[in-house]
């Protein structure tokens, strides 16, 4: 097949698919707040959310982001947001990773603090996009009433996006939600005997 003849078949093909890419265009119509899930146990999940809070500060939209388990140190994503006070407003509110912490009164009791925040967030229209960093987790063990949190998030503003994120995210939460991404791992250095490296891990 001569190059020409790759060109005009390439040339087909992008015309086809663009006729369905338009056509699923037109077909989404509605501009509404969306719930979006990031979970699985790939690497990632956190990194999303923090990558979409930066583009709707890109839009003008005020961010506010809640940390459910993290909180026990500083993390790359905290240190640089908290350079936009007027933007955005950051609360970590966990005590760190749940088999550090072994204490499960205490984790709930974490969890309930920073869910009270995150109601302030879901019920105020100024804030454009939430983030609910490893509420999953918190849902997970069951910390919170996942009927309370789903309750709340149906209740928030109409324009307000939020992603939640966390490995095992509960039936529930995926059901409720617009768009679930599960991040599956295929390598991570860590196996390999690499420690975490901020900046890239936190």
């Amino acid at each position: 097949m001569s190059e020409s003849d790759i060109n005009q078949r390439h040339h087909a093909r992008m015309q086809r698919k663009k006729e369905i890419v338009d056509q699923k265009i037109e077909s989404a119509s509605r501009n509404v707040g969306v719930l979006l899930v990031n979970t699985g146990n790939g690497k990632g999940k956190s990194s999303s959310a923090f990558g979409m809070a930066i583009r709707a500060l890109g839009h003008g939209m005020k961010v506010g982001v809640v940390q459910f388990i993290k909180g026990a140190k500083s993390t790359g994503e905290e240190l640089f947001l908290q350079r936009f006070p007027n933007e955005v407003e950051f609360h970590a509110m966990g005590e760190g990773y749940t088999w550090e912490t072994q204490n499960r009164e205490r984790d709930v009791a974490c969890a309930e603090r920073a869910w009270q925040q995150a109601k302030v967030f879901l019920s105020d229209p100024a804030i454009g996009f939430v983030v609910l960093d490893e509420l999953n987790i918190a849902l997970k063990y069951h910390y919170l009433d996942i009927h309370r949190v789903i309750a709340d998030l149906h209740a928030r503003p109409l324009m307000q996006h939020v992603v939640v994120t966390g490995r095992g995210a509960l039936p529930e939460m995926i059901a409720a939600a617009d768009t679930v991404t599960d991040m599956q791992p295929v390598k991570h250095a860590f196996a390999a005997g690499i420690a975490a490296q901020h900046g890239v891990e936190w």
